[in-house]
């Protein structure tokens, strides 16, 4: 069945539920089982980059689900894109490593000139040009991002960029980064949002002429850094749009990365809630079924149905976000939902296998430690929480 957007009125979209795009999914797994849990299990004991399985997914088209047809994409909607990456992560892969290929380059798409989408989207959609890096966050200022540090400042033909970036995934591996930089001082402009600028970068002429990555060692294998500008020069023809606006435009990018990253955690979650009752069948304690006890089976069922429920959000954002509707509520929310039923599914898969669950052959610490991400990046929960209720039910604001 096709789930796509039927608008009845302006502000309804009807869903035709059911598992849609069953032929891309389909697609997907195949792929998919080229990569066995011991191709995952030996990058993460090394930390190493899925180069393989990321250039798998680019030659087969699915990196470019989201770039338009004239631009060499595929033109697929966002529900499409997050059947893939949910596929990906029901199937025991990883698509942390190139996820953000699909949605960064939608800042181009939406708000760059004629200019830059010819002279970018193809090249991205044929992997030629790698964009993977989104430098937003700092050390300082956390999830406050219109308070960031990093300053471009305009000279000439050029822009002048100091400060630092953290937990900037992916930037060794990517040739691009779209940076967001305040242009104007906080304190010289009406509104804390004014004032920041997106900026489109290659990193290939950068990196040793005033830009410096520097890897972080984390728990689990996501390719992230810390990223330094001193006095690095960039074109004045690397702004995205307008100056100063650069907020606006990442933030409807947000919105789909929620519903993309959601749609992982689905995934995820699907894939332990299917261990977990596989394992629970076949394993016999006292003569029976761990799964016979509903110490075993009630917190698995649970998950199961939360896991359903946030399906029905990220279902509904992508519609919403296709049909060019607010998604901003049904976005956060799904990503809230979608993170937290994945990680009661790893918990009750972890506890259903007990001390198996420990042992790297059987996949799920590694998993496990996967999905406890979701609930952080790219939005914490509490930031949902806050923003649901000041934005949805009119508390004050809390921050």
């Amino acid at each position: 069945m096709n789930a796509d957007t039927t608008m009845t009125a302006p502000e309804t979209a009807m869903l035709e539920l059911g598992k849609d795009w069953p032929e891309l999914r389909d697609q997907v797994r195949r792929i998919c089982e080229k990569f066995p849990p011991e191709y995952w299990q030996k990058l993460d004991d090394a930390s190493e980059y899925p180069f393989d399985f990321v250039n798998a997914l680019t030659e087969s088209g699915y990196l470019a689900a989201l770039i338009p047809e004239e631009y060499g994409g595929s033109g697929l909607p966002l529900r499409a894109a997050s059947v893939i990456l949910e596929t990906i992560h029901a199937s025991g892969c990883s698509a942390a490593a190139c996820h953000a290929q699909m949605y960064i380059m939608g800042t181009v798409l939406r708000h760059g000139s004629e200019e830059q989408k010819q002279q970018y989207l193809p090249k991205i959609a044929t992997g030629e040009l790698r964009l993977q890096a989104f430098g937003v966050t700092e050390p300082t200022t956390g999830s406050d991002t219109t308070q960031l540090k990093t300053r471009a400042v305009r000279e000439g033909d050029e822009y002048v960029v100091n400060g630092q970036k953290i937990w900037t995934s992916r930037a060794l591996q990517s040739d691009l980064m779209l940076l967001l930089a305040r242009t104007t001082p906080a304190d010289q402009t009406a509104k804390r949002t004014d004032g920041l600028s997106v900026f489109l970068i290659d990193l290939r002429d950068l990196v040793g002429n005033g830009c410096e990555i520097r890897p972080i060692p984390t728990m689990v294998n996501h390719n992230t850094n810390e990223v330094f500008f001193d006095n690095m020069r960039i074109p004045a023809s690397s702004l995205i749009g307008d100056e100063g606006k650069g907020f606006k435009y990442i933030l409807s990018g947000m919105n789909a990365e929620r519903v993309l990253v959601a749609s992982e955690a689905l995934g995820d979650g699907r894939w332990f809630i299917d261990r977990a009752v596989t394992y629970s069948n076949d394993r016999q304690v006292f003569g029976r079924a761990i799964g016979q006890n509903q110490a075993i089976q009630h917190p698995i069922a649970r998950a199961y149905a939360e896991l359903e429920a946030a399906d029905m959000m990220i279902r509904q954002g992508a519609a919403l976000f296709q049909a060019g509707l607010d998604c901003g509520e049904a976005a956060n929310i799904a990503k809230m939902l979608a993170s937290e039923a994945a990680w009661h599914a790893a918990e009750a898969c972890f506890t259903a296998h007990g001390g198996f669950a420990f042992a790297k052959d059987f996949q799920i610490e590694r998993k496990w430690r996967e999905c406890r991400l979701f609930q952080t990046a790219p939005i914490s929960t509490n930031m949902i929480l806050n923003y649901v209720a000041q934005n949805i039910l009119g508390l004050p604001r809390s921050y």
